[in-house]
C-alpha cells in the first residue's frame, strides 16, 4: 500500500520483526488492519481525504458498498491530542478505534467500535455501532475510492507519470 507524501503513517520496516515505537506505530497498525480487512473481503485505503477536510486513517469499501472507517491511535498522546474522530461518523456505515495491545482502552468511548492490532492482524474487541451514511454521500465516496485507487496504482506501475504525483484528491 503507497503511503502519501506527508503522511503520519510511515513506511513499515522490511525485517522479518517489526519493531512497535513511535516513529512507525501507526503505520505497522495500519498494515495489520489492512490484512485484517482484506480476510473478511473488504478493500482499503489509508490517509483517505473526506468532504469535510478531514483524512481518515484507513477507510474500507465492502462488497456491499458499506464504508468503514478506521481511526488508529498508536499512543495514549495521540489519543489526547486528536479529537477529530467525531467528525468521520457522517462519512461510514461502521467506525472503529484500533490500538495496540498495550493501549489503555477503557478511555476510548464506549458507544464507538475497537480493535486492536499490531503489525500482522486485528482482533474486533467491540462491534461498532450501526450507522446510517447518506446515499449521495455514499455514491460520492465510492467515486473517490475508485479514483484514488486507480491512482494510487498508476502511481506504483510508472512513478514518473503525472499519476505518480497526485497524493489524493
Amino acid at each position: 500500500m503507497p503511503i502519501p507524501p506527508n503522511s503520519h503513517l510511515k513506511i513499515p520496516p522490511q525485517g522479518d520483526l517489526p519493531v512497535l515505537d513511535r516513529a512507525n506505530a501507526a503505520g505497522l497498525l495500519a498494515r495489520g488492519l489492512t490484512r485484517f480487512f482484506a480476510a473478511h473481503g473488504l478493500v482499503s485505503l489509508a490517509e483517505f481525504t473526506l468532504g469535510c477536510g478531514r483524512r481518515a486513517d484507513l477507510l474500507c469499501l465492502d462488497a456491499r458498498s458499506r464504508i468503514t472507517i478506521v481511526e488508529i491511535k498508536s499512543s495514549l498522546e495521540d489519543f489526547r491530542t486528536d479529537q477529530k474522530w467525531p467528525d468521520y461518523l457522517d462519512y461510514c456505515d461502521r467506525f472503529y478505534f484500533a490500538v495496540p495491545e498495550s493501549f489503555p482502552r477503557e478511555i476510548l468511548p464506549a458507544e464507538q467500535g475497537l480493535m486492536v492490532a499490531d503489525s500482522y492482524g486485528a482482533t474486533v474487541i467491540r462491534e461498532s455501532a450501526g450507522l446510517v451514511l447518506n446515499g449521495t454521500r455514499r455514491r460520492a465516496l465510492l467515486l473517490q475510492f475508485a479514483q484514488l485507487a486507480a491512482s494510487r496504482l498508476q502511481a506504483l506501475s510508472d512513478p514518473q507519470s503525472i499519476g505518480g504525483q497526485l497524493e489524493s484528491f
